[in-house]
């Protein structure tokens, strides 16, 4: 029997492990597949305080991780494969293992829906992006393309116009599905451009290890061509890792964990923190408080039942 088991081993997973162990309720985390989330495929971080040089995501995971560790966090490789939280204890299945746990924070965070193609992931992090916020920064005076026809897509490209010369936004259709008022500010800004009618089939050049362009396709003609840009942005939307409290714990229709006290889930005893729950700012900093508040929460909770 656990006090706390974590699911996830992002930033808002390790920050909870932290509080928790800390507190003295010796938290086991389940780290993931894709152990660190994703700032394991994030070169530099720029805009997490305390770090005016950056640091590269993968070291600010490690010292959060060794940091935990330190106070008494115990981890575990492996995805959870099942999870039951409709009834105490919950249960915990990690492979051929099954955990039991009075408490559990969810912090398995979303994943940026991408294109598909190897190159993609090759240069992700090298010029490819999921994140104007974060990384728009490095491609001040350059020119990038955003992939989507969307709100965010849109608000994407608005925002790297303060940094980057020139934005194209492509989208496979020849008509946005942002919603009206965003589409009037990306066509009156002088600095945001449309390849209409096209996908992208290639990013240029896993070879040089850096984006120098992408090949585009046109879906209604099949003509195809290649367009220079130094960055490209994913603005295709996300799916939090929700799928297992489906059924379970309330979500909305995009599948984000639906908040009500605090960090608390529908069910007592189930909190969430990080992208799981946070369809808007997704960032470092957020995932980390958000953890806090997490942990924070379950060890009050548990201070109060029986």
């Amino acid at each position: 029997m656990r006090n706390v088991v974590i699911l996830g081993s992002g930033p808002a997973g390790l920050t909870a492990a932290l509080y928790t162990a800390r507190a003295l309720l010796e938290p086991l985390v389940v780290e993931g597949v894709e152990a660190g989330g994703q700032l394991m495929l994030t070169t530099g971080v720029e805009n997490y305080p305390g770090f005016p040089e950056g640091i590269q995501g993968p070291e600010l995971i490690d010292s959060m991780k060794r940091q935990a560790m330190k106070f008494g966090a115990e981890f575990v490789p492996g995805n959870a494969t099942a999870v039951d939280v409709c009834q105490r204890p919950f249960k915990v299945e990690v492979e051929d293992k099954v955990f039991e746990t009075k408490a559990l924070i969810i912090a398995m965070g979303a994943s940026a829906n991408l294109l598909g193609l190897e190159s993609e992931r090759a240069l992700l992090g090298h010029g490819v992006s999921t994140c104007a916020t974060c990384d728009g920064f490095f491609f001040r005076n350059e020119e990038v393309m955003v992939v989507g026809g969307g709100d965010s897509a849109i608000e994407e490209a608005i925002f790297l116009t303060r940094f980057a010369s020139k934005v194209t936004v492509i989208h496979r259709r020849d008509q946005l599905r942002a919603s009206k008022i965003m589409q009037q500010r990306a066509l009156d800004n002088e600095k945001i451009g449309f390849i209409w009618d096209s996908v992208v089939d290639e990013i240029l050049d896993v070879n040089e290890g850096k984006v120098v362009g992408v090949g585009l396709r046109n879906v209604k003609t099949g003509e195809v061509c290649e367009h220079p840009c130094t960055g490209l942005f994913m603005a295709i939307g996300y799916t939090p890792s929700t799928g297992l409290f489906k059924g379970q714990l309330e979500l909305d229709e995009k599948g984000h964990i639906v908040l009500g006290y605090y960090s608390h889930t529908s069910i007592p005893g189930v909190f969430a923190a990080g992208d799981v729950s946070d369809f808007r700012y997704r960032q470092v900093a957020t995932a980390v408080g958000s953890g806090c508040r997490a942990a924070i929460d379950a060890e009050k909770w548990l201070d109060s039942i029986p």
